[in-house]
């Protein structure tokens, strides 16, 4: 059992494609209206039907309230790091502080290249990402920013804003080396779906991570843990991922918080998206929120 007690979150992966803004937009007011803590996009810009996630993401938070928006997750190769911690902490200012990172090292080397990125593969693009943790760690926190190696250049940079609310960094690894990364280096880890990482393999995954930061001394309870799920909720559904009623998404969701070690989850519905986010957050959210807190009480 692999339960590092942090407080359970939920949130919805929002379409970026650009046909269908009119959607996205009243699905991020509804996860708002509905208490979901967070709000995220993917970021695949070489895509061209989609729109570009960030700028998305600056007009999504001018229209909800109160939710949160993640990256998930933003592709470094092409987002200088620096320069994304810049946006993030300008973006979290101005949303009171309702902005969290999501970045990865870039899986697609060759649409990158398309774009006109250097496509980084294998321990170079690990040895990227971690220095590029680094790099926004400082930056977030203000001050000089400084690194010379082979694959940053920053030679001064005199970081700022600093957000009022802090700007977390999870990683989007799947794989021993860059999971050992987000042991070292990342506040968090986020899983891909749970369709390319199914349940019975996550549990490996995690101890890479609790070793690699017990080894650069860090708590691995410090570590957030965020889970993309997709599936459909309700007696009929149907599809790929977690398929069942309100009840199987419960008797989940729980298992997966307290036997996998999991504190976010990140809804990606299948079929009707604005009937499934109204069970997701009525009826499925605040019955796991009750029962994980209920067994932990009992511990």
């Amino acid at each position: 059992m692999t339960d590092y007690g942090h407080q359970l979150s939920f949130g919805l992966s929002l379409n970026p494609a650009a046909n269908s803004l009119e959607e996205t937009r009243r699905l991020a007011q509804r996860a708002d209206a509905g208490g979901l803590d967070y709000l995220a996009v993917q970021d695949h810009p070489y895509q061209p039907g989609y729109l570009e996630t960030w700028t998305l993401i600056s007009h999504l938070s001018a229209t909800t309230n109160h939710i949160s928006f993640l990256t998930d997750v933003a592709d470094l190769q092409l987002r200088p790091p620096t320069m994304l911690a810049k946006a993030a902490a300008s973006l979290s200012l101005l949303t009171e502080g309702r902005i969290q990172l999501g970045v990865g090292g870039g899986a697609f080397a060759d649409a990158i290249a398309s774009m006109g990125g250097r496509p980084r593969r294998g321990a170079q693009m690990v040895a990227f990402t971690e220095e590029s943790l680094h790099l926004m760690h400082q930056a977030l926190s203000g001050g000089t920013v400084q690194m010379q190696t082979p694959h940053h250049a920053v030679t001064g940079y005199r970081a700022g804003p600093v957000p009022s609310a802090p700007v977390q960094l999870w990683l989007g690894a799947q794989k021993s080396k860059m999971l050992a990364v987000t042991g070292r280096a990342a506040d968090g880890w986020i899983s891909p779906l749970n369709i390319y990482v199914p349940p019975e393999e996550v549990l490996a995954r995690q101890q890479i991570i609790d070793d690699a930061a017990t080894g650069a001394g860090r708590d691995p309870r410090s570590i957030r843990r965020i889970y993309n799920v997709i599936g459909s909720i309700g007696p009929l559904g149907a599809g790929q991922g977690l398929v069942g009623d309100v009840h199987v998404w419960v008797d989940t969701l729980t298992s997966w918080a307290l036997q996998l070690g999991f504190d976010t989850f990140i809804f990606w519905p299948a079929g009707d998206a604005e009937t499934q986010l109204d069970l997701f957050t009525s009826e499925v959210v605040p019955a796991v929120r009750a029962r994980v807190s209920a067994i932990r009480e009992q511990r």
